[in-house]
């Protein structure tokens, strides 16, 4: 027996539960990796000698936790009470094991423990464990930034600023942001990024690429150099704060008329791949709620404002921010309805295909309709293939052939059934599954999952998000028509069409979704672009 295949996990339906829960965990970890890069802001760190002992232990932790897995697991009766004691004893030992490697390492290692401490597909042990990283990033030394900015900018500080506070409002993996005052007396935040990172960038790629290709020589059905290859380029997008800017501005635009939504000035002159300058705009996090309360801010009312501005971004404009976690959103106490929602952090952005942007909209309609042939079709087309079907699992959290109330959860008859259905699945089905899907929709997922972990903290139903994307999805239907240039009967037919929509939903759906349409049928149906 060789190496490789006495290390082949045996497929009982619990590990491949655990295969699925380890799955979403490393291939978070993994997304992470690519796409904020690195923590290091001294040469030593960024240097490849300096490099070596942070592979060793991120190497070493995840040969030591698949081993644990794998032995601890084995030859106990799967669904025993001793099987599940020993899991999450494993759990909790494994979880202890990706802090200790995410605080060592620091940096991106740190973000991505966040990111995978979001989400509720890993167990408890891990998202318990991990969520003591959250604002850990350690600021680098003002003589190391103040390099920056000079280099940057060309000029010495004084000449620019009338004030420049030396201590960072926020720091991040890839930067921190600094607050100053202008010649002119205008406040700015100025975000500058830390030195060496494009090396480091290269160093972390190179690293996280052959982790994975080791893990799918040992372990077949793991595949994830897929994900590095495909976020390569969303790094250097990253690392470049002029093209930041631009999303920024393009954001600012498609939200001009947005009464909730703030995006910062950019002040251009100020602005380079290393240093971003824009307006300085105050807030609280978006999952503050003691703040809110402080204000007398309704946290369900910004958990409804942030899901509609989000879906607009993803069934209207198609242009998604791709990392809305709430260090880069804002509740600010201000505005004509008493609150509005700062958003930061451009440097994420995907801009979706515009087949893929209506066929999602369809998708959506379809899943609100329930109308299983149309899910399939479009799954298809969507790049899901068999596995389509999963799909209102995954956004609705019902089956596709589910006849509960949108916004409930699966009977215990359907959920025996789903059961049995991923008893049938196998590891190479998920990698599979997350193979054949587009970049935009592995967007939509990350993106979505970061929105349903906010929402939560704001003790928002999950219905405000459901009601949000069916009625997006809707108005991404129709036409983008002018009143102003198109003729009258083009803009008719086009309410008339909106119209239908709303009438069929309205007729198929109950409870909550019935609730929503009597609320907004008529702004819905009178909405044009």
């Amino acid at each position: 027996m060789t190496f490789k295949q006495n290390f082949k996990l045996p497929l009982t339906k619990k590990t491949k539960f655990l295969l699925l829960t380890a799955t979403t965990g490393t291939a978070a970890l993994t997304l992470y990796t690519a796409t904020t890069t690195t923590d290091s802001f001294t040469n030593k760190i960024t240097s490849p000698i300096h490099a070596v002992p942070r592979s060793s232990r991120a190497i070493s932790t995840i040969a030591l936790t698949v081993a644990d897995y794998k032995l601890s697991l084995r030859n106990l009766p799967v669904n025993s009470d001793s099987y599940y004691q020993k899991l999450s004893e494993v759990h909790l030992r494994s979880a202890k094991r990706m802090l200790k490697l995410c605080e060592e390492n620091k940096g991106f290692y740190v973000k991505a423990g966040q990111f995978v401490a979001s989400l509720k597909q890993v167990p408890q042990e891990y998202s318990l464990m991990l969520s003591s990283l959250q604002d850990q990033a350690v600021p680098c030394s003002f003589k190391d930034i103040k390099q920056v900015l000079q280099s940057n900018l060309d000029r010495d500080l004084k000449n620019i600023f009338l004030s420049f506070d030396e201590q960072p409002v926020a720091a991040a993996s890839i930067a921190q942001v600094h607050r100053a005052m202008l010649k002119d007396h205008q406040e700015v935040a100025v975000k500058v990024q830390y030195p060496g990172l494009e090396r480091q960038m290269k160093i972390d790629i190179t690293i996280m690429s052959f982790l994975s290709k080791s893990v799918a020589w040992l372990f077949p059905d793991y595949r994830f150099n897929w994900l590095v290859t495909e976020f390569r380029e969303v790094i250097s997008s990253e690392l470049d704060f002029i093209q930041e800017a631009r999303n920024s501005e393009k954001t600012d635009r498609n939200f001009k008329n947005n009464k909730f939504v703030r995006i910062p000035h950019i002040f251009w002159e100020l602005t380079t791949r290393q240093v971003l300058t824009m307006q300085f705009c105050w807030g609280h996090k978006v999952d503050d709620v003691e703040f809110m309360k402080e204000t007398r801010i309704n946290p369900i009312k910004v958990a409804k404002a942030l899901m509609e501005v989000f879906a607009e971004m993803i069934f209207i404009h198609g242009f998604v921010h791709g990392d809305p976690h709430p260090g880069n959103i804002l509740v600010s106490p201000e505005g004509p309805n008493g609150f509005t929602l700062v958003i930061l952090d451009h440097g994420i952005y995907k801009q979706l295909d515009e087949g893929f942007r209506q066929d999602y909209c369809q998708l959506w309609k379809a899943m609100i309709l329930q109308d299983t042939h149309k899910i399939q079709q479009l799954g298809e087309q969507l790049g899901a293939g068999k596995y389509a079907k999963y799909l209102p699992v995954i956004f609705l959290g019902r089956s596709v052939n589910s006849k509960a109330i949108l916004g409930k959860g699966m009977s215990d008859e359907e959920k025996s059934s789903l059961k049995q259905e991923l008893n049938y699945l196998k590891v190479d089905d998920i990698f599979s599954f997350m193979e054949s899907l587009p970049p935009d929709f592995l967007t939509i997922l990350r993106t979505d999952g970061l929105l349903r972990s906010v929402i939560r903290k704001l003790g928002a139903p999950q219905h405000v998000r459901l009601l949000a994307y069916v009625k997006y999805a809707i108005r991404g239907l129709s036409p983008k028509l002018s009143p102003g240039s198109d003729s009258a009967i083009k803009v008719n037919l086009s309410r008339l069409r909106t119209n239908v929509s709303y009438l069929q939903l309205r007729l198929f759906s109950r409870g909550t979704a019935a609730a929503f349409l009597d609320e907004e049928g008529q702004a819905i149906s009178m909405h044009i672009d």
